[in-house]
């Protein structure tokens, strides 16, 4: 009977030693859940493809066959950087100083105000002035001629435009901080207001409807240097407009034109072929753009060459892997191998005759491969497939997307170009709509003077300024055709001999 009891107890430990495992895994098991929740689930690796058995022998054999895409060179190991100096760093020297000279009026002990000079503490802070608030006071004097009597009265300062409340520098200031920082004129206006400076909504509005035309000029000029260029790129986006008597918004279209050199952004109320074809009819080089409906009219009459996007190519081997896990990757890479040629050449600063030596030998290997590639992969696959699609893309395009190859003047993909539109992403944030068609039209206007300050690396406030001094009321004194007032003849002008 003791033997039983005993053997009893030990088996209601046991048992509750395993409610407590059984308790802990569930546990361990609720932890694991929880880190991989919305995350892939761990599969293991999908086997290799084989041929379909409807192949026909030398179909199979062409999908056996294809081409590896040749492995990525390792990153290069990061050298460990230098540890950083710690404490304060000196603020910059260019910076203008505005100097204090402050001593004691007594003695902090006694109060004597018999003191003498000892030492001197030296104390640097970061200061900021609100430029855009002061005041310019100009007294003209008029003077009277001892030999005819006239009187004379001196000219004013430069204006951007007869009897304005503003100055060119202000201009440029507000025209930056509304299509450079994108900052809303609301904004800016309840910022001015609580700074003691009240201005009419209106005023602020018609200042931009000012700048716009001054700086029509300059737009123009841009885009009749794009229409004698060799190449240029252009993407589209919309933009709602408001149009009066008409309830909502209507759906309108922001195009951008680019090169290297400028850029233009043009309104257009619809997004159809007619006007582009219009309006790039006197161009005569190469034009880089999507695969879209639209632009094909633009080809059709074989003036203007076609150079495609290598980024969208990619992007539809990327969707593809969702159901193509290992041939859609086997294609990305052999795309990714360009990219990787591309950069070094960038790297190397390889540009004209050199650049195009260089894509004809490291790129154009890369592009017969992935054509043997297609070629043993294509037939293998459904007509609905995304892969197929992704194919059948560069199949359709492949002139155009390895026109780069022979022409070094072309960019690999028209990536560079859909950047500039996330300035306009961020500034519909801030702006839902464009007030009216003609305000539509200088948004496009500044938004391209702007981006091509920011392509050349110009100080965009700097250019306005001297811009809309030029272009103001003194415009007859500089006499400046519109191509020596653009952002590149700023740029020399300003750049060191």
């Amino acid at each position: 009977m003791a033997q039983n009891a005993m053997l009893l107890r030990e088996v209601s430990r046991l048992s509750e030693l395993v409610a407590r495992a059984n308790e802990r895994i569930e546990e361990l098991l609720a932890i694991a859940q929880r880190k991989h929740r919305g995350g892939k689930a761990i599969e293991p690796p999908p086997p290799p493809p084989t041929a379909p058995a409807f192949l026909s022998p030398e179909a199979k054999r062409a999908f056996d066959e294809r081409p590896k895409a040749k492995p990525r060179p390792a990153a290069p190991s990061k050298e460990k950087k230098k540890a950083r100096p710690t404490g304060r760093k000196a603020l910059p020297e260019h910076l203008p100083a505005e100097e204090h000279v402050v001593k004691p009026d007594a003695c902090s002990l006694c109060g004597s105000h018999a003191l003498e000079a000892a030492d001197e503490e030296l104390e640097i802070k970061l200061h900021t002035v609100a430029e855009h608030l002061r005041r310019r006071v100009v007294r003209r004097k008029t003077c009277l001629c001892r030999q005819c009597g006239t009187r004379t009265t001196a000219r004013s300062l430069p204006a951007p435009f007869p009897r304005s409340k503003v100055t060119c520098e202000w201009l440029a200031w507000f025209v930056h901080q509304c299509f450079g920082m994108l900052v809303p004129i609301d904004r800016l206006r309840r910022d001015m207001a609580e700074r003691g400076v009240p201005l009419a909504q209106s005023f602020l509005v018609s200042q931009i409807e000012r700048a716009a035309r001054l700086l029509d000029v300059v737009d123009g000029e841009h885009w009749k240097q794009l229409l004698a260029s060799r190449w240029m790129a252009t993407d589209a986006t919309g933009l709602k407009v408001l149009i009066p008597k008409v309830p909502g918004s209507h759906n309108g279209h922001l195009e951008i034109y680019r090169n290297d050199e400028a850029i233009v952004f043009q309104y257009e109320p619809h997004k159809g072929s007619d006007a582009l074809v219009a309006k790039l009819r006197p161009f005569r080089g190469t034009l880089v753009a999507d695969a879209e409906h639209r632009t094909n009219a633009v080809f059709e009459t074989g003036d203007i060459a076609e150079a495609g996007c290598n980024a969208h190519g990619r992007r539809k081997f990327r969707d593809a892997e969702a159901s193509q896990p290992v041939l859609a990757k086997e294609g990305g890479e052999h795309i990714a191998a360009m990219y990787v040629a591309e950069g070094e050449a960038k790297e190397a600063g390889l540009t004209g005759e050199r650049l195009r030596e260089w894509r004809q030998e490291k790129i154009a290997p890369l592009r017969d491969e992935l054509s043997k590639w297609i070629d043993g992969v294509l037939p293998s696959l459904l007509p609905d497939d995304e892969l197929a699609k992704a194919l059948r893309y560069y199949r359709n395009h492949w002139a155009a997307l390895f026109r780069f190859i022979d022409h070094p003047e072309l960019p690999i993909d028209n990536s560079a170009t859909e950047r500039e539109y996330q300035n306009v992403a961020k500034l519909r944030l801030n702006r839902l709509f464009a007030g009216s068609t003609e305000g539509a039209h200088r948004l496009a206007t500044l938004l391209g003077i702007v981006a091509t300050c920011r392509t050349l690396g110009v100080d965009t406030v700097a250019y306005l300024s001297w811009a809309f001094t030029r272009l103001g009321t003194h415009r007859a004194d500089y006499g400046l055709t519109a191509a020596e007032l653009t952002p590149a003849a700023f740029k020399a002008t300003t750049s060191p001999r």
